[in-house]
């Protein structure tokens, strides 16, 4: 059987379906005619695929708005028009990728503190004039789900539990869809479970009016970004029952055109006006602000285009590769880092460089440390991740 999902989620369904139709879905590709189908369905299964069947099928797509046709264009313009009136982003994974009720969702992220691989109880917040000379100037965070990666999603909001004085945080995400611009702001407060994370608006705005684009223009990617609301809503539990915090959500988009070009990011003069600003932004208000970066390592297996499942040694050999990368970030050497997954061309799929890459060239900090790494070991698609202080 085959799961098909929409990952922008304009439709919040699975389908699931036996592999002779999702050969006939494959097809439906706007090069095939019908007959092209049935000569096809032929040749794979020795047998007649009939008109009739081809077209149940076809309506069943339609009627679960899998195909890209008027139907759906409609249905998509109306979901887009309903967020971008939307003074929130609503969480859109509650009850999916973590527990939508309040009281089990406190749970849930207490557990990953306790657990074997967590760090333990969480300590008193430091106040002002006390507790150690340094504060949290930023973190590398993942965006995995809560299920595989909780634990390490642990480390990072424990040291910013303890060590961050910040009022305001500023997220950057890794944006998983197409973007045209390098960054793309959005000024909605975000919706959680735990209740609502209000958006920093002079700190956007401050971003904003040294953009040399518009950073609002492609902000419907917001709505269906699991990257940004995974630590956010981490952020709403850490903060739930403490003087309440504003966030700067921010998705970078991909830098894979300059590793192809073998260029430097910030000789774009998109990316350079953007990551100055950000830069001084968060001179301008010190410990009162934290940068965070959500992003994951290597992606790596048949499922993310390996010719072969990954036995243990490959498993070594990846976090042997990891910890090469992640000693880049505790430098808080964004060039070397950067030249690092350029000489590779990125083949171990890391997910997040444009996030990685604009932390490293913006973050208040004198020192980095790796807290946690982990892996999520399956044979078809391994997934790493970690988490990482950075210390002014």
């Amino acid at each position: 059987m085959y799961c098909l999902r929409d990952p922008q989620l304009y439709r919040d369904e699975t389908l699931v379906v036996p592999e002779p139709t999702f050969f006939v879905i494959s097809l439906l590709d706007g090069a095939h005619s019908t007959l092209d189908i049935q000569v096809e369905y032929m040749r794979r299964y020795g047998e007649l695929l009939f008109q009739d069947q081809l077209k149940e099928i076809i309506q069943l797509l339609d009627d679960r708005l899998f195909l890209e046709n008027d139907r759906f264009d409609k249905h998509r313009r109306k979901v887009e028009e309903e967020f971008l009136q939307s003074p929130v982003r609503k969480c859109i994974l509650a009850g999916k990728a973590y527990e939508e009720e309040p009281e089990e969702l406190i749970s849930q992220l207490t557990s990953f503190f306790l657990a074997p691989e967590g760090p333990g109880e969480l300590a008193e917040p430091i106040e002002e004039g006390q507790g150690p000379d340094r504060s949290l100037a930023g973190a590398v965070l993942p965006h995995i789900d809560y299920a595989r990666g909780g634990p390490c999603y642990a480390w990072g909001f424990k040291e910013i539990a303890e060590l961050s004085r910040a009022r305001t945080f500023v997220v950057l995400g890794t944006l998983h869809g197409e973007g045209k611009g390098p960054y793309i702001l959005t000024k909605k407060a975000y919706l959680t479970p735990l209740g609502v994370l209000h958006p920093d608006l002079d700190f956007i705005t401050s971003l904003e009016r040294e953009c040399d684009y518009d950073p609002f223009s492609e902000e419907i990617a917001h709505r269906a970004e699991h990257s940004l609301e995974l630590p956010l809503v981490f952020l709403s539990y850490m903060y739930r029952n403490r003087p309440p915090v504003r966030v700067v959500p921010i998705l970078c988009a991909s830098f894979q055109h300059f590793l192809e070009q073998g260029s430097s990011p910030l000789q774009d003069p998109l990316v350079s006006s953007f990551a100055k600003a950000l830069k001084r932004a968060l001179g301008d208000r010190g410990e009162e602000a934290c940068l965070l970066a959500s992003v994951d390592l290597a992606h790596m297996g048949p499922r993310f285009g390996g010719a072969r499942p990954l036995g243990e040694g490959d498993r070594i050999l990846i976090a042997r590769q990891d910890r090469e990368l992640i000693g880049f970030l505790e430098r808080l050497d964004g060039e070397g880092f950067y030249r690092e997954i350029q000489g590779e061309r990125n083949r171990r799929n890391i997910c997040g460089v444009s996030a990685l890459y604009t932390l490293l060239s913006t973050v208040q900090a004198r020192s980095g440390k790796l807290l946690h790494y982990g892996q999520w070991p399956d044979p078809q698609g391994t997934v790493t991740f970690a988490t990482v202080a950075f210390y002014r």
